[in-house]
Parts: C-alpha cells; structure tokens; sequence
C-alpha cells in the first residue's frame, strides 16, 4: 500500500511563493506518474500538473509558465513550485501518483492565496 505524505501549503498573498512535497512511500514498484490535482469547493478536481518518471511534464493552462513541477526519484518525492500565485488559486492540492496500474492520493493541503 503507497502512503503519499504531503507538506508546504498554507496562506500567502498574491503574488507570492509556496512549494509543495509530497513523499511517497510503501511502493514496491517504481512510480511513473507523480502529479498534483487541486480541488476548489464545490468544483471538481482538476488536474494542476503532472511529470513521468523520465522528467516529462505537463501543465493546467491556468497555471502555465507560474508553476513547476519537479520530482526526486531517489526519494519518491514530488514538488509544486508555485510562484505569482493568485487568490483564484486557492485550493486544496492533492499529491497523486500511480503505480503498475493503481491511483494513490494524498490527503490534500491546503493553499489560501489573500488579495
């Protein structure tokens, strides 16, 4: 059973910068996919970001060219860096990662951004 730990949210102004991590731990097979989801009340979750164990990555409109995703595979860890952040960005994140077949996912972390 993978366990996905995730740290580094919290409340910043626009403009500012947070990072995010998210550890992963329990896997037995090497992870592929690494990604981080962020769910507005009363939207759906929406897929923020996402980066293949080779470093390919892939990004929200919305969140493009302000965000960077990045990962450790030594440490099963996966990052958000996240800069100009902007109150529309307020969420909670949610660290996924698949494994062989099977979606994990994190407990989810909040992130206020105040205007």
């Amino acid at each position: 059973q993978v366990q996905l730990v995730e740290s580094g949210g919290g409340t910043v102004q626009a403009g500012g910068s947070l990072r995010l991590s998210c550890v992963a731990s329990g896997s037995r097979y090497s992870i592929n996919l690494m990604a981080w989801y962020r769910q507005i009340t009363g939207k759906q979750r929406e897929l923020v970001a996402s980066i293949t164990r080779s470093g390919s990555t892939n990004y929200a409109d919305s969140v493009q060219g302000r965000f960077t995703i990045s990962r450790d595979n030594a440490k099963n860890t996966v990052y958000l860096q996240m800069s100009s952040l902007k109150p529309e960005d307020t969420a909670v994140y949610y660290c996924h990662v698949m494994v062989v077949l099977t979606k994990y996912w994190g407990q989810g972390t909040q992130v206020t951004v105040s205007s």
